[in-house]
């Protein structure tokens, strides 16, 4: 138990040296279109991706402050980050300035609809009483990352406490994300690849942009809601 701490620190110091001067790769899409099998594909290919865990605990503490500083410099730390913050509204922004040549990708769900019902049923189960969808309260005790984080997560999209899930509201937001981006990267095509992993094709069109070979035929499924 003693040296697992030396382990970790060895291990991330070598996976920090393996990542310098490589193009890194930004998975913008929000949770619950495929980012987890995402991920789960990168690391197949044999790309070092950053530790999720780590980035939600830079995210409680300085997304919301506007400070990205502390999120720009945990990105020396890998090739592949996705999840929060790097789903997060205009995280994207920083970090294109403070990577130039990197490389985003958009994952998306066919519609608004069919997100909004994926994160409601994923949420239910895992922080709901008796899987039903959370209240304020399930959320702020929800020990997630530590407790306040899953609250802050869900108040982003900017519904009230009193309804926290509004699907207005959270189905607008996930809508405007998508168009900010596409918006964003407009005059860039090479930069940006939109994706929905559960068409056919899209693995193709993955491992096209990122200038690979791959022995894999598909994206492998995480966490299917």
């Amino acid at each position: 138990a003693i040296l697992r701490p030396v382990w970790r620190s060895m291990r991330a110091t070598r996976v920090k040296c393996r990542s310098r001067g490589k193009i890194k790769y930004f998975c913008i899409g929000r949770n619950k279109t495929g980012t987890t099998s995402l991920k789960r594909a990168f690391a197949d290919l044999g790309f070092d991706v950053g530790e999720q865990r780590k980035a939600e605990k830079l995210t409680a503490k300085y997304y919301l402050e506007g400070n990205f500083k502390p999120i720009i410099d945990y990105c020396k730390s890998a090739q592949v980050f996705q999840d929060a913050p790097f789903s997060y509204p205009d995280t994207y922004k920083h970090l294109d300035e403070a990577y130039p040549n990197s490389k985003f990708i958009l994952t998306v769900r066919d519609d608004a609809e069919q997100w909004y019902r994926s994160i409601t049923r994923f949420h239910a189960k895992k922080f709901g009483r008796d899987g039903r969808i959370p209240t304020v309260e399930d959320l702020k005790a929800a020990k997630y990352v530590w407790p306040g984080f899953l609250y802050n997560y869900v108040k982003m999209h900017g519904a009230t406490d009193d309804d926290p899930y509004n699907k207005k509201i959270l189905t607008a937001h996930y809508e405007k994300h998508n168009r900010d981006v596409i918006e964003y990267f407009k005059n860039r095509p090479d930069d940006l690849l939109v994706i929905n992993i559960s068409q056919l094709g899209e693995y193709q069109k993955f491992v096209e942009f990122l200038g690979i070979d791959s022995p894999y035929e598909d994206f492998p499924w995480e966490n299917r809601t």
